[in-house]
């Protein structure tokens, strides 16, 4: 069992495409994965924002979330997120006061500063890379549309967004744990080498507001559960892989059977970046990544765990979801 503190997993589902299928296919999945971690009893489900990654079938996330919400009744739903910097906030406010309307006290605004990959990307969506330098300004933008105080466009309103209220979050990329506990919002931060430098600084510095009271940090981390350490292990396999391969090729290919790539003859430097993808992911039996999580708990002090890991079954990938939620 978890620290008693700890009463919530969710899942951020980036709709990776696997292989031999369409990213229509993919999509479909992503709201059917929904369901059943509904039924699961997992807290939350994300889904992503990612442009022109053929892996990658996820990339209009407000679209997603909701037919996400249509499909299920009780998780809460949300991104994870959108990226502010290639949008305006006046649209995001719009979309997101329709999803918490049609779906009132369920929607999640996870919004991260990244931009596009590479500057055919970015030119595609009219930002450059220096648009996340504004992040700050664009989330108080943002938020002000809700609480109908924003002074950046006098007389505009955001409707129906102004007077709800989606719970809001900030993916700390970069400066994002600062501007976080500046604007005094939940945090979203993944499991890695600087991760605990991140939430004491943002707890050190967070500034309680309408949003959110305290600091509230989720951690989110690559977590699988088999019957055997070695079953779990190769759960991982798949997206290690495409990790590896999008950072020596420039492109993530869809997940592929893990005994496929473990077949493969890597050269030195895909070897490296194939074991580096998979530094900060835990694995093991029911046991051993309930002990594994208790002391990522202890170090972080998380309020929630964000779990990440996609496969090639999406058999397999449901039972490990399955074992980790009897840790509660």
């Amino acid at each position: 069992m978890l620290h008693w503190y700890v009463t919530r997993l969710s899942i951020l589902d980036r709709s990776l495409v696997r292989q031999g299928q369409d990213p229509a296919s993919a999509l479909r999945d992503t709201v059917r994965f929904a369901q059943q971690a509904e039924e699961l009893g997992y807290h939350r489900f994300w889904v992503s924002e990612h442009h022109s990654v053929p892996g990658v079938a996820g990339s209009a996330p407000t679209v997603l979330a909701a037919a996400v919400a249509g499909a299920t009744g009780e998780i809460r739903v949300g991104t994870g997120g959108v990226m502010l910097p290639n949008h305006r906030p006046l649209v995001v406010a719009e979309q997101f006061g329709v999803l918490e309307s049609l779906h009132p006290g369920r929607i999640d605004m996870g919004l991260g500063r990244s931009v596009g990959f590479t500057g055919g990307i970015r030119d595609a969506l009219g930002h450059g890379k220096d648009d996340a330098d504004d992040f700050g300004g664009q989330l108080e933008e943002l938020l002000g549309y809700f609480t109908g105080t924003q002074r950046a466009h006098p007389g505009v309103h955001a409707l129906p967004a102004e007077g709800l209220s989606p719970q809001v979050f900030v993916l700390a990329m970069g400066a994002g744990a600062d501007i976080a506990a500046a604007h005094g919002l939940p945090m979203v931060i993944g499991h890695g080498s600087r991760t605990l430098e991140a939430i004491t600084r943002y707890r050190s510095s967070f500034r309680p507001s309408g949003w959110a009271a305290r600091p509230y940090v989720i951690v989110a981390v690559n977590v699988a559960v088999g019957e055997t350490s070695s079953q779990a292990a190769l759960l991982q396999v798949p997206e290690a892989w495409a990790t590896a391969h999008s950072r020596t090729r420039g492109s993530f290919p869809p997940l592929r059977p893990a005994a496929e790539i473990l077949a493969l003859d890597m050269t030195d430097r895909e070897r490296a970046l194939f074991e580096e993808s998979r530094k900060g992911q835990i694995h093991g039996t029911t046991a051993q990544v309930s002990l594994a999580l208790d002391t990522l708990l202890d170090t972080t002090a998380a309020d929630e765990l964000l779990i990440t890991m996609n496969t090639y079954s999406p058999e397999d990938r449901l039972a490990s979801y399955r074992r980790l939620i009897t840790l509660l």
